[in-house]
C-alpha cells in the first residue's frame, strides 16, 4: 500500500520532502505534481525502478522518460547547451516545457535516444516538484501520470490513489492538477521544432 503526504502547494513541508527523497533512494516510485499534471517521478540511476514505470503504463523501450530538473545549471550538466539554445531556454525555465538536446556523457544511457543521442529535459515551475528534487539532490526521471487506455493524465491525488494504491510507493497530494502535458520543443532543430503541442507557448 502506498503512503500519502498531503504537501502545502506554495510552501510544500521540508519533512515530507525530505521523506520522500528518502523513498526514492530506495527505490520508490512516486507521483508528484508539477506546473502541468501530476507525473511518475523515481531515482535517476534506479533502472528497476524505472522498468516499474513502464509496466506501470504498459511502455516500450522506445519510450523515452523526460530528465526533471531543478535549474538551468542541472540541464547544461546531461545537455550540451549552445548560446542560442541558452537563451531560449533561459526565457521559458522554469515553465511547462520539455526540451530535447544533445546528451553529454554524463547523462543517463537509458534516457538517451540511441541513434539521435538526445535527452528531453524540463523544469518544472511547481514549488513541490522542485523543492522534491533540492531534497533528492539530483534530477529525477520521469513520466506522465496517464495509466493506459485513458486519454488524459489523472489530475486529482485522490482519483490517483484509489488508481494506483498498490502500484506506487508514494503519493504527493499537492491540490488538483492540470490534464495539458508540457510542450516539447526538439532545440536539435533550427528554427527549434514543437515535437508536442501542450500547455507550453514558445516565445
Amino acid at each position: 500500500m502506498s503512503q500519502y503526504f498531503v504537501l502545502h502547494p506554495s510552501h510544500p513541508q521540508r519533512r515530507l520532502l525530505a521523506g520522500a527523497a528518502k523513498i526514492m533512494r530506495s527505490g520508490g516510485l512516486v507521483v508528484y505534481p508539477t506546473d502541468t499534471t501530476y507525473a511518475l517521478g523515481c531515482h535517476i540511476g534506479d533502472k528497476a525502478a524505472l522498468d516499474r514505470m513502464r509496466r506501470l503504463r504498459q511502455l516500450g523501450n522506445r519510450h523515452f522518460f523526460t530528465l526533471c530538473c531543478r535549474d538551468l545549471s542541472e540541464i547544461s550538466k546531461y545537455a550540451r547547451v549552445d548560446n542560442r539554445n541558452y537563451r531560449i531556454l533561459k526565457r521559458h525555465t522554469p515553465g511547462p516545457f520539455t526540451f530535447l538536446l544533445p546528451a553529454t556523457r554524463e547523462a543517463p544511457r537509458r534516457l538517451v535516444h540511441p541513434k539521435r543521442k538526445t535527452i528531453g529535459l524540463r523544469v518544472p515551475n511547481n514549488p513541490i516538484a522542485l523543492g522534491l528534487i533540492e531534497a533528492l539532490g539530483e534530477p529525477m526521471m520521469t513520466t506522465t501520470m496517464r495509466l493506459p487506455g485513458q486519454e488524459e493524465p489523472l489530475a486529482d491525488a485522490d482519483a490517483i490513489r484509489e488508481a494506483l494504491e498498490h502500484g506506487v510507493d508514494l503519493i504527493l497530494d499537492g491540490g488538483h492538477a492540470g490534464v495539458e502535458p508540457t510542450t516539447v520543443i526538439d532545440l536539435n532543430n533550427d528554427p527549434p521544432m514543437v515535437v508536442r503541442e501542450g500547455a507550453g507557448q514558445l516565445q
